[in-house]
């Protein structure tokens, strides 16, 4: 029997939502983007907390199995304190908030520091919650066990009475597969590429090197899909994944048929050079780009990438550079199309872009802006 999978993205501007959706109900959401403005009906970004509840009532549910946040900038964790019930303490729990049963994090939004200024801030209500969740032993997952983690969950434990080893089936290493899923039971598995202990054990941490990057493997019938999910991973972030993945000889992992690509388009993912029409990706960025497959998708979560004279003189992103890098790899590996969240169907309208993982292929299914109809693509062709 065929099984049918489901990865949404959401238009949220500048930012980053996710979802997946398995064949089996379970659901895991990949960062939380909730701009307050989009409550409005005049704004194009979608009213992020009203279409989730939306639709987990609509599967009968107060849940999401996983959350994860890929690592802790605004525009990646947003409005999530308001919208989620956090474990940690009771003015985070009411009837209203939706539930995670497990959180994943990056090792960085454990152990970064804050200032006394910063104590409200959303990331540090987040590094609260993870810590009481890693401290408590259950619902959650957190990616590299760094030294400065190591020396601050030690002590915690011995002070109530427990090994120092007792959380470590608690961590997941890059190279590792995530416990809790697998091709046979819930045909997905997900391949951690990163963080590495090096991104929090060499002096400040920076978050977009920290983040967490997956391979995220789906399997429908006898069919194989390959998806790309990447935090705000910088260029050289990507080159360190491609040459461990390679060195460990899991070269598999780097193919892609979806790749949810870095920092809203920006060209630092590719080089540390714009260029003046199109990016010129670093050696290994290039190669990791080129393992896409026949049929293959890119999305960008970002803003309109328009394409004039003002585009090209952009600072910050998305970079019209980048785009046509993209875009220009994607045909040499007669991919299909590069997306952008804020511009599908249209850039006054968007909607969630919506793609489907079946035994007949990845075919991307969008919503018109008329009428309840919605229209599916021609299935992209298996290649390999």
């Amino acid at each position: 029997m065929s099984e049918t999978h489901k990865v949404i993205f959401y238009p949220v501007g500048n930012g980053d939502t996710s979802q997946i959706v398995l064949d089996n109900g379970r659901r895991v959401l990949f960062d939380f983007c909730h701009r307050d403005k989009a409550e409005d009906d005049d704004t194009p970004e979608i009213d992020l907390k009203k279409r989730l509840r939306i639709e987990l009532k609509d599967a009968k549910r107060d849940n999401f199995d996983v959350v994860a946040f890929t690592h802790a900038d605004k525009d990646h964790i947003q409005g999530s304190t308001d919208f989620f019930w956090l474990e940690h303490a009771a003015k985070y729990q009411d009837k209203d908030r939706i539930k995670i049963t497990e959180l994943w994090v990056p090792a960085a939004m454990v152990v970064e520091s804050a200032s006394n200024d910063d104590q409200s801030a959303e990331f540090v209500i987040l590094r609260q919650e993870a810590r009481h969740r890693l401290l408590a032993g259950k619902g959650i997952l957190v990616f590299s066990k760094p030294q400065d983690l190591a020396d601050w969950l030690e002590p915690a434990l011995k002070a109530r009475g427990e090994k120092p080893d007792a959380r470590d089936h608690l961590f997941v290493d890059a190279g590792m597969l995530v416990p809790g899923f697998s091709l046979n039971t819930d045909k997905v598995e997900f391949f951690c590429h990163s963080p590495f202990i090096k991104h929090c054990d060499e002096g400040d941490i920076v978050r977009n090197s920290a983040a967490l990057v997956f391979n995220v493997r789906l399997k429908s019938g006898k069919e194989l899909f390959d998806y790309l999910e990447v935090g705000d991973a910088e260029w050289a972030d990507l080159e360190d994944i491609v040459t461990a993945t390679r060195k460990h000889k899991n070269d598999d992992r780097l193919k892609w048929d979806l790749f949810n690509i870095p920092h809203h388009c920006s060209y630092k993912a590719l080089s540390d050079d714009k260029g003046d029409k199109e990016t010129v990706p670093k050696p290994l960025v290039k190669e990791l780009l080129l393992e896409g497959r026949a049929g293959a998708y890119i999305v960008s979560c970002s803003k309109p990438v328009n394409d004039d004279k003002s585009a090209y003189e952009q600072v910050q992103p998305p970079h019209i550079q980048a785009r046509n890098a993209y875009e220009s790899h994607l045909a040499k590996v007669d991919g299909r199309k590069f997306l952008v969240t804020m511009s599908e169907p249209n850039a006054s309208q968007p909607k969630p872009i919506e793609f489907e993982f079946t035994s007949s292929g990845l075919a991307l299914k969008k919503s018109v802006v008329v009428g309840s109809a919605a229209i599916i693509t021609s299935t992209a062709p298996r290649a390999g």
